[in-house]
């Protein structure tokens, strides 16, 4: 890979396969569930499969790109935002080594 972002070669990937038509945001937060669901039964038996944990994090981590590419928001802008909100809801002087519900701190 050369200087693309992840996002620009997602979207190469999708336009070369001309599957940007099936990308709706409502396809493609199911595709988000579907995949959560992989990864978490990589989890069910106890000790994970490392390998297979990787590759389903890399497909729900691909579909959330893709949302937020089709929903014209960046991935870092909104992780960030909802962080500063969250840190507001969770001060480290109450929150700190809980794992308390904001409501009851």
């Amino acid at each position: 890979m050369h200087d693309q972002t992840v996002r620009d070669t997602l979207r190469d990937f999708v336009a070369e396969r001309d599957w940007q038509q099936f990308h709706t945001p409502e396809n493609l937060a199911k595709s988000i569930s579907i995949e959560s669901a992989e990864l978490l039964e990589c989890f069910q038996w106890g000790d994970a499969d490392l390998e297979s944990a990787r590759d389903e994090l890399a497909d729900v981590l691909t579909y959330c790109f893709l949302l937020a590419d089709r929903l014209k928001l960046d991935p870092e802008t909104i992780v960030l935002a909802k962080l500063e909100t969250t840190q507001s809801k969770y001060p480290v002087e109450k929150a700190r080594g809980r794992s308390t519900k904001y409501d009851r701190l």
